[in-house]
């Protein structure tokens, strides 16, 4: 059996990204185009896919790290604060945007929420385990030796 944690995450999230820009129910936000990804940063993206990608890399995230919270997500994908000649300090990420993930996720059914924080739900591991099932089969071609691992 194929596990999301076996499979090369930057595959897998680039699948994933294909399967959320399909998906009719989701709709991109207009503050999306204006939003930096914390304290850290100083311009917005430039990358107009950001939103699909920073979805799948949230689900990807509550299912090999959770239970989670925002908190605790927001800190996974901060980075380092420019203070000049002052010391290395290190940033949260935006706790809106990721607000914002989990609620959309949760609202297609992907993430559910209990008191120790969010985790996957039965669809959203249905939905990792498909992808990263995919990404296994592609790597097989290019790979035969892997054949075992499906």
């Amino acid at each position: 059996m194929v596990d999301v944690k076996k499979v090369p995450p930057e595959l897998l999230l680039k699948n994933l990204t294909e399967a959320f820009k399909e998906d009719k129910r989701l709709e991109v936000p207009e503050w999306t185009n204006y939003a930096k990804a914390g304290i850290h940063k100083e311009k917005a993206w430039e990358d107009p896919d950001w939103f699909y990608k920073r979805l799948a890399s949230t689900l990807r995230k509550v299912y090999v790290k959770g239970p989670i919270g925002i908190s605790r997500l927001s800190e996974e994908y901060g980075g380092r604060v420019d203070r000049g000649s002052q010391k290395y300090h290190p940033g949260k990420g935006s706790r809106a945007i990721v607000r914002h993930m989990l609620v959309t996720l949760e609202k297609l059914g992907y993430v559910k929420k209990d008191r120790k924080g969010r985790s996957v739900s039965p669809q959203g591991t249905s939905i990792l385990d498909k992808a990263s099932k995919e990404v296994m089969k592609t790597l097989v071609q290019s790979d035969p030796s892997l054949e075992k691992y499906l």
